[in-house]
């Protein structure tokens, strides 16, 4: 499957194919450059028929309500299908989850400044017969600002080989871990057990289809206590199941990993903020690793293929020992139709506001 992007596009002179724009521009020329969306208003943002790509998206967006980030939906269709391609909360689609922004920059997605809140994605979203891109306003009263542009191509013929662009959004709050007697030490609760299969694991993407899985992000908001100095929440591996490889022996994945830093392409329990065009960790926990942490992998230049299905899981801690609340978001390439997936509802999408401290209360 091609991606519809190449090298020196740029370059190439190609009169079939136009550059098109929809915008939250004022229609009356004033600098009132945006939607004013209510509780519960869907806005769609794009509607356009005949074969085409998406280029270029950019986002910002402001509210007085907290946590609005997860509150608004970004919702996809392509080709007229009624299940959509992309169902993911508008923040975590663009690289970060929590609610939250940071400056980053990698090779589909910025945040840029101020504050992380310029929202970019250039990843190519081809199209043959039309398309549609929605927000859904599910803040609990106030109304939200959203300015937007969405930069198009439309073309003269379809490319029936290039796939399709889908992302799903999930979250395990907490996962489901062990009960962790009193008497064991950090150490052996982080490193000891075994697991061979992913019964347990936090599930990133269950998909059907031709396709190629290009990348995810992942946030983690570390609800242990730590008894000492170890409360690193990793370990965690990596396990993509793809087609029918060793006849669905679930403890014989395709690719297993090393550790969660491993598949993020770190090493050693990194705290460091980092950001480079394929993986990094942009937002990085407190002392001891307490707090949120969010990372990201992108597999441009190394897609896990597929030809049938494929599904993608971490453990949540080394052989699903700890009980952290777990949320992402995938994002594959395949062709239709796919697997429909949901979304959880909006107050089961909100953070957590627990910040566990460094000790109990009392302690």
């Amino acid at each position: 499957m091609a991606s519809s992007f190449q090298w020196f596009d740029f370059v190439r002179v190609d009169n079939t194919r136009r550059s098109r724009r929809a915008s939250s521009t004022s229609p009356l020329g004033d600098n009132r450059d945006r939607l004013s969306m209510v509780r519960g208003e869907t806005a769609t943002l794009l509607d356009v028929q005949g074969p085409g790509c998406v280029t270029h998206i950019w986002f910002t967006c402001h509210s007085i309500e907290s946590f609005y980030l997860r509150k608004l939906v970004l919702r996809m269709y392509w080709d007229g299908e009624t299940e959509p391609s992309v169902l993911v909360p508008l923040g975590d689609f663009f690289g970060i989850g929590h609610s939250q922004t940071a400056n980053y920059a990698a090779l589909p997605m910025v945040m840029a400044p101020s504050d992380g809140t310029g929202l970019n994605c250039y990843l190519p979203m081809p199209f043959s017969t039309g398309a549609r891109i929605e927000v859904l306003n599910e803040n609990l009263a106030s109304e939200t600002r959203l300015y937007y542009n969405i930069d198009y191509e439309q073309w003269d013929a379809p490319r029936p080989e290039l796939g399709r662009l889908h992302a799903c959004w999930h979250r395990e709050n907490p996962c489901d871990g062990i009960v962790e007697p009193p008497e064991m030490d950090d150490h052996t609760f982080r490193s000891a057990g075994t697991n061979l299969d992913d019964s347990r694991n936090y599930l990133l993407l269950d998909a059907q289809g031709s396709g190629q899985y290009i990348g995810c992000n992942l946030n983690i908001h570390n609800l242990r206590y730590p008894k000492g100095d170890d409360n690193w929440y990793g370990e965690g591996d990596e396990m993509i199941y793809i087609d029918d490889d060793n006849e669905g022996q679930r403890n014989r994945p395709t690719i297993r990993g090393t550790g969660t830093e491993d598949y993020f392409n770190t090493a050693w329990g990194p705290q460091q903020q980092f950001a480079s065009p394929f993986f990094g960790l942009t937002l990085t926990g407190g002392h001891l690793n307490t707090g949120l942490t969010s990372w990201y992998r992108w597999h441009l230049a190394d897609p896990v293929r597929f030809a049938r299905s494929i599904r993608v899981s971490i453990e949540h801690g080394h052989a699903n020992r700890r009980s952290d609340d777990y949320s992402s978001t995938a994002y594959w390439y395949q062709f239709e139709p796919h697997k429909a997936f949901g979304l959880l509802p909006v107050l089961q999408r909100l953070p957590r506001a627990d910040f566990p401290p460094l000790r109990p209360p009392g302690a």
